[in-house]
């Protein structure tokens, strides 16, 4: 079933352009880097050069929004492909006025028209979609393709925070790391009973908790070795 068109959303989505980046880098060819202005370049953004972190899928925002008022000396880009959800964040956050995090409307499949090589300290995938179905395994965001792409705009040594409530996915994911090079550390079978301290909790992740479904988490360290 698909999702109502939000009313007036054209309109909605223009007025957020003060908290927006790169509303053009939504396909291959609107995000092509045809000049510099087209990177995120975290000093000209944010107007300092403090640590830049970068969620992908940050849905209604609700982790990024709370990340960034928790951490105002990191900052943060949010980037969702769907805009009729990603309003709610850039809407919340024109009411905020977090001077840390800014939104993206754009796609993972294009990240490196949109940041420079080796620019990113931190990556989270929170509750990305698991496409069950094998024959969709390309577009799981923890797919070898994309895991390659992480590589080049991630610092080495930077890491991917990644959390899920489906097991299947999870054991997927840690697989496609291994087999990429990107060693893991601090992974959990039950997050919320293994002592983590620290943990900013999503939507989806206090919906699946309130059901007693345990989440999974891990960290994945990007070596800057292609295998």
């Amino acid at each position: 079933m698909r999702m109502r068109r939000k009313k007036n959303l054209d309109e909605r989505i223009a007025a957020c352009k003060p908290v927006m980046l790169y509303m053009q880098c939504q396909n291959e060819h609107a995000g092509d880097p045809l000049s510099e202005e087209f990177f995120a370049d975290s000093e000209k953004v944010f107007g300092n050069s403090n640590p830049l972190f970068l969620e992908i899928g940050c849905g209604k925002g609700g982790f990024a929004i709370e990340f960034a008022r928790q951490n105002p000396d990191i900052n943060l880009i949010a980037l969702e492909k769907t805009p009729n959800v990603l309003i709610t964040g850039m809407e919340e956050e024109m009411r905020l006025g977090l001077p840390n995090l800014r939104f993206c409307l754009g796609q993972a499949e294009y990240l490196e028209h949109m940041f420079h090589t080796h620019s990113v300290d931190r990556l989270f995938l929170n509750f990305s979609c698991p496409f069950p179905k094998k024959q969709y395994a390309n577009h799981r965001l923890t797919h070898a393709r994309f895991l390659e792409i992480y590589r080049r705009v991630l610092k080495e040594g930077a890491e991917i925070h990644q959390k899920t409530d489906n097991m299947h996915f999870f054991e997927f994911s840690a697989e496609q790391f291994s087999q990429c090079g990107f060693p893991l550390k601090n992974v959990s079978l039950d997050l919320h009973n293994s002592g983590f301290e620290g943990n900013i909790m999503t939507e989806y992740e206090k919906r699946f908790t309130d059901l007693g479904q345990p989440i999974y988490r891990l960290e994945a360290v990007n070596t800057g070795k292609e295998q």
